[in-house]
């Protein structure tokens, strides 16, 4: 193939992806390499009102010469240079806390949208990297094209189209030694496991980053399944073990790894194993769990399951309810009002003082109604198979010191009103949206 057909599939790879817009303000993020300065003049090209954004970390002594590179290229070019720095922290992924501080500051000083030119060679080694550390499909579909004002308009190009195209319109670009560096995981995909796998035929990073395409596009369809898989199921975050096994076992993974990941707050990969063995928890009935790392749990319980991270929170305090009046118990809002509308009526002649609600407490005993007799708290709960977790939080009446009502689990027979009561109190406790 011809260099300057090479050169014309960067241009051509921008055009097709659409996220460079004739006329419309883009922030190229511009580093001084090859990708970055080929995204430049590709997007002036497509005739998008280009502006450029270089950072300045100071971490190499390279880093004065990159941004006068790039100050001079953007004079050449006529378009602004918006040159920054940003000091980064001392511990931790120094690549990473770039990515974020280069990105933070194209975020609040971008017009519109601002472009990295990430190309198919990125994408693979995105790819290569995170499917040798992470399992599950998410690690195969590597980079988006776009991420709210973010694109990446040069996916499908490879490394040697931006700089063929460089080379075709005279223009210099800067290496980063780092690059070089294989105490860096990327690098050595870079060099040596890509090298292998060009070896043995083919376009690896054009076909790598076409299957990430097409997966991508892929996993909307499986993601809407999952949707409606967990909406039937109740939507969470507690779902019947029983409704789960019998959907399809890759659609039963997906409902536990979103479930998993709304309990972890973020992106939480979980692998067949790991799925397999959540969903055998419980199996022998009663109360099992499972630790799966980074403080997050799974539960089962009395053929529920659910996700935990951290410790159940704590049960809330001890609050007075007036009558008439409401009370907030931690995420319940308990009502007392003067008549039998409620979710149980008790009688006001027998309540022996103020009421006061509060949590569970080991050794707690009442008369259910239609029981014929006393039973423990935690028995009953055992009987209505109430999650552990929930117990504590569940709000208990009290008045004189004795159990009046158990939202949700029981009446006390010596509390209830009986037909004709003159001074009925209806109770009722409800779930604070949001709570």
């Amino acid at each position: 193939m011809s260099t300057g057909r090479t050169a014309a599939r960067a241009l051509d790879a921008a055009r097709a992806s659409g996220l460079v817009r004739p006329a419309e303000p883009l922030l190229v993020l511009l580093s001084g390499g090859a990708d970055s300065i080929c995204l430049l003049d590709v997007a002036i090209e497509l005739g998008a009102r280009v502006s450029a954004l270089h950072v300045n970390y100071g971490l190499r002594a390279e880093a004065e010469g990159d941004e006068a590179h790039c100050r001079a290229l953007c004079v050449r070019l006529g378009v602004e240079a918006l040159v920054e720095s940003a000091l980064l922290p001392e511990q931790g992924n120094v690549q990473a806390h770039a990515r974020d501080a280069r990105y933070r500051l194209a975020e609040s000083l971008a017009e519109g949208q601002y472009a990295a030119a990430h190309t198919a060679s990125d994408q693979a080694e995105t790819v290569l990297y995170r499917l040798a550390v992470s399992p599950g499909r998410r690690a195969l579909l590597g980079m988006e094209p776009a991420r709210g004002r973010l694109v990446r308009p040069l996916l499908h190009a490879t490394r040697e189209d931006t700089r063929a195209w460089c080379r075709s319109r005279g223009l210099e670009w800067r290496e980063d030694a780092s690059n070089e560096d294989r105490r860096f995981a990327r690098s050595r995909v870079r060099h040596d496991l890509l090298p292998a796998l060009r070896s043995v035929g083919g376009a690896p990073e054009r076909t790598i980053a076409e299957t990430a395409l097409l997966l991508r596009d892929e996993a909307e369809v499986l993601d809407g399944a999952m949707a409606t898989a967990l909406s039937e199921l109740g939507g969470g975050p507690a779902v019947a073990q029983a409704d789960l096994r019998v959907i399809a076992p890759a659609l039963a993974r997906l409902v536990l790894r979103e479930l998993a990941e709304r309990a972890a707050g973020g992106p939480r990969a979980l692998s067949r194993a790991e799925a397999d063995s959540v969903l055998s928890l419980g199996e022998a009935g009663g109360s099992r769990s499972l630790d799966l790392g980074a403080g997050l749990r799974a539960v089962a319980e009395y053929g529920t399951l659910r996700f935990r991270r951290g410790a159940d929170a704590p049960a809330p305090g001890p609050v007075a309810l007036g009558v008439p009046g409401a009370a907030r118990f931690g995420a319940w809002e308990v009502e007392a009002v003067r008549g039998s509308r409620g979710e149980v009526a008790v009688s006001g002649a027998s309540l022996g003082g103020a009421l006061i609600v509060r949590a569970w407490r080991k050794g707690d005993r009442l008369r259910p109604v239609g029981l014929g007799g006393a039973k423990t708290l935690q028995d009953l709960f055992t009987d209505l198979k109430v999650p552990r977790s929930l117990r504590r939080s569940l709000p208990v009446v009290e008045s004189g010191g004795e159990i009046v009502w158990v939202a949700g689990v029981a009446l006390d027979e010596r509390f209830a009103a009986g037909d004709g009561d003159p001074d009925p109190v209806g109770l009722s406790a409800r779930r604070v949206p949001g709570a």
